[in-house]
């Protein structure tokens, strides 16, 4: 486990894990009123939740299963990084590619908040890549 500050608006509810081998903590929509995402459109919804992360660490914020197989409800820009350093409500980009309009209240799960190390690249500028069986076939070039 590592330590995540939580700062929580009124009302927010605070992230939590549903079972003991749950990876992902879910987050909740923190709504005045409830808010409907038309068919075929993407709306932002906030948490009410502020974290701080140690240094060295990301959130991932990643879509829930049961809303996109039920609703077609998914997240744009998935799974969505929170930098360690960033100090913003956590908003979630919640798309609906359902067949209907769908209404979230206010205390819905709408998304999991998962936490991984960070590790960064060095960056070695070269003229020549080792050679590979593979080489630069991608895209399904492997067949099926």
């Amino acid at each position: 486990m590592i330590p995540v500050k939580l700062k929580v608006k009124e009302g927010a509810r605070v992230p939590d894990y549903q079972s003991n081998g749950a990876a992902g903590a879910d987050l909740y929509a923190h709504l005045e009123s409830p808010l409907v995402i038309e068919k075929g459109k993407t709306v932002l919804v906030p948490t009410g939740i502020f974290i701080e992360l140690p240094e060295g660490y990301e959130a991932q914020i990643r879509p829930r299963s049961g809303l996109a197989l039920k609703h077609g409800l998914t997240l744009l820009n998935s799974p969505g990084t929170i930098d360690w350093d960033y100090r913003g409500e956590i908003k979630v980009i919640v798309t609906n590619l359902g067949e209907s309009d769908f209404v979230v209240e206010n205390g819905m799960r709408i998304a999991q908040i998962i936490f991984s190390r960070v590790y960064k690249g060095d960056f070695i500028v070269t003229e020549e890549l080792m050679d590979t069986e593979r080489g630069h076939g991608g895209f399904g070039h492997t067949g099926i």
